[in-house]
């Protein structure tokens, strides 16, 4: 039998040489060049296929009708019913009267409604409305707060003693304008099923449950941190499970856990009916590289409460808007978080690491589902063992490889490793210009003032980033393939080559990242397990030196890898597709998503691409690449590349009614003005509405005005990053309210050189006071946080105090020196 292998095998040697002998008639046995586009919208077509569909996959709401049925489970009608009422409330933003009279009294009374159902016998229900005063350092400012609002439930089990809580948070405050639906209206009903479900269940739980219904997430996090540093049960709650909205609907993503327990991924693994979260998403929220926060951050940092934060992100081009409303979320979306919440409550307030006080283990998890099929976690621990062992293994089975192929084709196994070192530098090569090329057609559209193309169409980044990025990839060794041919190796082994010079980065790309501590290490430890295994079932095989019959079984196993990476990518891009839309004049956000395009391409298409090389006229295929790229582009510049949609994908433009006062040393007015203060939300500013009809003459920067006042002269909103890019357009405006701060009395201490200020600030329920000492003068002590003026390195002149209330509005008072 090995006789008869060991002649097939010399016999496609003999034809390869003679081939290649008279002018590389070997190509007549690739295949011809049109094939490709079948092949290349084959995976095009699995994208559409199995990925989207998952990706989009809902539970089918129960009703309540179905409830008798189905005693126990989350019903997402009775809970969508809650989110009419909730909705019917209007904007809550901290201080109104909807958000601290209405919210909390519809908060009370479905509470209480839960109450007459709630099981006697089994359980207690104790409810609180907190009233919180506090303040810390938020960012580079002051966040100070007064009569914030909490509405607080817990529910224990009657027969235990155990003071040990998990706590459940959302928050019922909104953005102005906004009624906030989704955000976070979807998760207060939630909440409030949930709470209705083990109240009324006899499924038994050891340990209470904390229901934090919080009054002001998005005044900087104040609910929280009232509840975690003054409530009389914070100290016992031992376990958390935030919920958020980004957006409005889809699945509710896991984004973040821990610090330091995996034990809650554990669990998460077990109970979780519909997972959805990754590693990565964790971490590029903890890098800061998506402008926001949640209570999580708050909880951990003041309570040392370890947790799950959990989200739902999609469409996020509602979020925060007028349009966050019922309508636009689906009752699978609401299924599907509750199902998930109620299962894990139960579990967490089953688990015995509540009440033992376990140790962290200082290591955090890794974790992922896929395509939400199944989870997968394991510790960062294990990880390091597995990324170092199967990094090896890949190095090894590419040497294998080699060295197969120096003995069945008579080269020289120093030759061949020689080649592979070409094969693997121009696979570099091609690596950069995978990157290189989609961010080139980011600045260039952005010169062109095209950014934000891709905001509402967005499957143009197919053309725009996509095939540059995979023209980048293949280019480099297709140039070679065809410039330089090889005639002492077949084609086939020369594919194969470049094939593994993407797996021997990716094992070292995994090698350097494990030492560097980034567990998002795993989507290369997942492209080298599948194309690892394909190798060793070619290697033991003969597929791996019979031309290109090893393909078949790399093609079945990239399957699985680029599905993944599909869906990885995509739920990232669905994240950040709206964020780009309100990242601010100052940056490029196209930048942004051509390096998602750039990173998805490389995972999923990173072997995938290189099948172009085996069709012949490679070099025709990438050309074609390049002429549907140009299509796009040319797509992209017409109406179809226009960013917004009314409703839909709104364009986000944030301006204030302004009266602006300045007074001199002496208390004379020395300048007084009105009009709006605008802050850009993207990347185009105003220049959409030039031809609407909108009347922006006399608009004007604001940068000016930022060598002559303290903060330009420019009332921001608690976040002022932007100042320097704002605009001014002069105008008679009314102001909705009046602030006054009044001296109260001013001491000169002649001995210690220093004069004192004793101020009262009245005035609506947001206000913010900047402190900007003048010539040598500075500010040696105050009423405020001592940090701010300690920490020279960190803060510095103008202090920001951010200064809310909600049902207490008594005056801020305050001094300095």
């Amino acid at each position: 039998m090995n006789e008869k292998i060991d002649k097939e095998i010399a016999l496609d040697e003999e034809v390869v040489e003679s081939a290649s002998l008279k002018g590389r008639p070997e190509d007549r046995r690739r295949l011809s060049w049109y094939y490709a586009p079948s092949f290349l919208l084959l995976w095009l077509a699995l994208f559409f296929a199995i990925v989207i569909p998952l990706f989009n996959r809902l539970p089918d709401r129960i009703t309540i009708a179905e409830e008798p049925a189905r005693l126990g489970e989350f019903v997402a009608e009775r809970a969508e019913r809650l989110l009419y009422e909730f909705e019917r409330i209007g904007p809550k933003v901290v201080g109104s009267q909807a958000n601290e009279v209405e919210t909390v009294a519809f908060l009370l009374n479905e509470v209480e409604k839960i109450r007459k159902e709630l099981r006697n016998d089994l359980y207690e229900l104790d409810i609180d409305v907190q009233l919180s005063t506090g303040g810390f350092l938020f960012s580079s400012m002051l966040n100070m707060y007064q009569g914030v609002q909490n509405v607080i439930v817990k529910l224990s089990a009657k027969n235990s003693q155990r003071e040990s809580y998990l706590l459940i948070n959302s928050h019922f405050d909104s953005k102005p304008g906004s009624p906030g639906s989704g955000d976070d209206g979807t998760m207060v009903v939630v909440m409030l099923e949930v709470l209705r479900q083990m109240a009324t269940s006899d499924t038994p739980f050891e340990n209470g449950v904390i229901f934090l219904f919080n009054g002001a997430e998005e005044n900087a996090l104040q609910g929280a941190h009232g509840f975690i540093t003054q409530h009389k049960w914070a100290t016992n709650c031992k376990a958390l499970i935030n919920l958020e909205v980004g957006g409005s609907g889809g699945r509710d993503l896991l984004f973040q856990s821990g610090p330091n327990n995996p034990w809650l991924m554990k669990y998460y693994r077990q109970h979780a009916k519909h997972p959805f979260a990754t590693t990565l998403a964790e971490e590029t929220w903890q890098a800061g590289i998506i402008p926001s926060d949640t209570d999580f951050r708050i909880f951990r940092d003041y309570g040392n409460v370890p947790g799950l934060d959990i989200a739902q992100a999609n469409n996020g081009y509602v979020y925060h808007t007028a349009f966050d409303t019922i309508k636009v979320i689906p009752g699978g979306s609401i299924q599907n978080t509750g199902n998930n919440i109620l299962a894990l409550a139960r579990a967490f307030a089953n688990a015995s690491e509540l009440y033992e006080n376990e140790e962290s283990d200082n290591s955090h998890a890794v974790f992922f589902d896929f395509l939400g099929l199944f989870f997968v976690y394991y510790t960062e621990n294990t990880g390091i063992i597995l990324n170092c062992c199967i990094g090896v293994i890949s190095l090894v089975l590419v040497g294998c490889s080699l060295w197969r192929m120096s003995r069945q084709s008579e080269v020289t196994l120093g030759q061949i490793s020689l080649w592979f070192l070409i094969v693997v530098g121009l696979h570099v090569v091609g690596a950069l210009l995978c990157f290189c090329l989609p961010l080139l057609m980011a600045v260039i559209f952005d010169a062109g003032d095209r950014s934000l193309t891709y905001f509402t169409s967005n499957w143009l980044v197919f053309g725009l980033y996509v095939f540059p990025a995979v023209i980048g990839l293949v280019l480099p060794l297709t140039l070679y393939y065809t410039l330089m041919p090889n005639d002492k190796l077949s084609h086939a082994y020369l594919i194969q080559m470049s094939f593994h010079a993407h797996f021997v980065v990716l094992a070292l790309l995994i090698l350097i990242l494990t030492a560097v501590g980034i567990r998002s290490q795993y989507l290369c430890l997942i492209s080298l397990i599948f194309y690892g295994g394909a190798l060793l079932l070619n290697l033991l095989s003969t597929l791996h030196d019979r031309g290109y019959y090893w393909s078949v079984i790399v093609i079945l196993l990239q399957v699985f890898p680029f599905c993944y990476f599909c869906y990885l990518f995509y739920m990232v891009l669905v994240v950040f597709f709206p964020i780009t839309g309100r990242n601010g004049i100052g940056s490029n956000p196209d930048l942004i998503i051509a390096l998602l395009c750039a990173f998805c391409t490389y995972f999923a298409l990173g072997f995938v691409a290189q099948f172009i090389n085996v069709f012949r006229w490679p070099k025709l295929i990438l050309l074609g690449l390049g002429v549907v790229t140009f299509i796009f582009c040319m797509i992209a510049v017409s109406e179809v590349g226009f960013p917004y949609r009314a409703e839909t994908n709104v364009m986000r433009v944030t301006f204030m009614q302004t009266n602006r006062i300045f007074y001199g040393y002496d208390g004379t007015v020395s300048h007084s003005d009105s009009g709006y203060y605008f802050v850009y939300q993207d990347r185009r500013g105003l220049n959409p509405l030039e031809d609407s009809g909108v009347n922006l003459t006399g608009l004007v920067s604001m940068e000016p005005d930022c060598d002559k006042y303290v903060m330009c002269g420019a009332p921001c909103f608690y976040f002022c990053g932007g100042v320097r890019n704002a605009g001014w357009l002069p105008r008679e405006v009314v102001s909705p309210g009046e602030i006054t701060l009044e001296l109260l009395e001013k001491t000169i201490l002649v001995a210690d050189n220093k004069v004192r200020f004793n101020f009262e600030l009245t005035g609506p329920p947001h206000m913010n006071v900047f402190i900007q000492p003048v010539g040598i003068a500075n500010v040696t002590n105050w009423s405020f946080e001592r940090k701010l003026l300690d920490d020279q390195d960190t803060f510095k002149p103008p202090y920001f105090i951010f200064f809310s209330y909600g049902k207490d509005d008594s005056p801020l008072k305050f001094y300095m020196n």
